[in-house]
């Protein structure tokens, strides 16, 4: 049996959405908050249109490229694209993990989309990305959250492309660098790489998105907070903080807090930095771990944010399938009933495993720290069990 470690980390906050918030935040980030006014009123827009301004700025989006708030975090914005863009020529959707696979569900089910082709991979691997046929549409999540593998790059997608690119980059976003030129539609939410609060998403739409826009209209009546257009015109007041519904001014006031920090530290760069350092510390640690490894085994496909572990067979071959099942969840609540790490259990429709953030707001003292109790929690876990 091992000792209990006696170093923990500073902040054990691990979830992967909502995910941790920056290092040093306090409640006083929410001081200037408007409270109490209307987000339509010249200071309430004025903050809008500054997390637009500044969120350009930090992630490197071109004039080009319209930005806007939207409801329902990055869910939301995923399908304010599906169900206002889809529909003009086929769709390829790519799965790896639940939430591609939940955008597929939406694509051949809700939408009923008859020229519809689902390339499906298995948690841990990718689609082959070569035969994706760009004369199509293409709905792919940038980094697969639930299953830790994202797409290596945007080398794969079409200069010349006919169909449109739609990106669901919400755990890649402020980590990975994403090529603009390449993606049409691109969303996420404020919970995740910068660890806002939840609730809101936001949506990027290139040129040829707009052009579809105002082109095409959908075979289906559009709910309100869908609407993007008025008379086949892009309504432009949402690309400058109008937001469709009453968006809360406090996770306003703290997705400013989170990309102020960003411009502090050194942008994007310096974000991306911080990411990638932390998953080479897990993989240090995992080179030297007898019984953890990687849910995604190809090195360029990891994920550096939502970082997917799970228990090596040779660790746990005396124990039968329920037992190995159960030997992840014992190590997540062991962590958390000891405050050294919360909410690191794989997501419920993922294989058994441990999920880590491992986002730029993680310090990467603090998954050092962790390792060791992971270690502890795993002895403790299979001693629990075999009693």
């Amino acid at each position: 049996m091992l000792t209990k470690p006696k170093l923990r980390p500073d902040v054990p906050h691990f979830s992967s959405g909502p995910c941790a918030k920056r290092p040093g935040w306090t409640l006083a980030a929410l001081d200037q908050a408007l409270l109490g006014r209307s987000h339509r009123s010249k200071p309430g827009k004025s903050k809008l249109a500054d997390v637009i301004d500044r969120t350009r700025a930090v992630l490197r989006i071109p004039a080009t490229h319209r930005i806007a708030i939207v409801p329902a975090s990055d869910t939301g914005a995923v399908e304010m694209a599906l169900w206002s863009l889809l529909g003009a020529r086929g769709v390829d959707v790519l799965a790896w993990e639940s939430f591609g696979e939940g955008w597929a569900v939406d694509v051949a089910k809700q939408l009923r989309l008859a020229d519809a082709r689902m390339l499906k991979a298995p948690y841990g691997a990718l689609p082959d990305l070569a035969t994706v046929d760009f004369d199509r549409d293409v709905v792919f999540t940038w980094n697969g959250t639930t299953s830790g593998v994202r797409v290596p790059d945007g080398a794969w997608i079409a200069d010349d492309r006919a169909g449109l690119t739609i990106c669901d980059a919400t755990s890649a976003a402020f980590a990975m660098r994403l090529p603009w030129d390449k993606l049409d539609v691109t969303t996420w939410s404020w919970q995740k790489v910068l660890g806002g609060e939840g609730q809101h998403g936001m949506i990027v739409l290139g040129p040829r998105a707009v052009e579809r826009l105002q082109t095409h209209v959908p075979a289906w009546p559009l709910p309100k907070i869908f609407r993007m257009t008025s008379g086949g015109k892009l309504i432009d007041g949402l690309f400058k903080g109008e937001t469709i519904n009453t968006p809360s001014m406090l996770a306003v006031e703290d997705a400013l807090d989170g990309l102020r920090w960003a411009e502090a530290i050194g942008g994007l760069d310096a974000l991306i930095a911080r990411s990638e350092s932390n998953l080479t510390a897990i993989e240090s640690w995992v080179a030297e771990s007898d019984w953890a490894a990687f849910l995604a085994p190809d090195k360029p496909f990891r994920s550096c944010t939502s970082v997917c572990l799970k228990i090596a067979d040779a660790a746990v071959a005396h124990l039968d399938a329920a037992a190995r099942a159960n030997v992840p969840k014992t190590i997540a609540a062991l962590l958390e009933a000891e405050a050294v790490a919360f909410d690191i259990d794989a997501y419920r429709d993922a294989p058994p495993g441990l999920r880590i953030w491992a986002g730029a707001t993680i310090e990467r003292a603090d998954l050092e720290a962790l390792f060791p109790w992971l270690d502890w929690a795993f002895a403790q876990a299979i001693t629990d069990i075999a009693a």
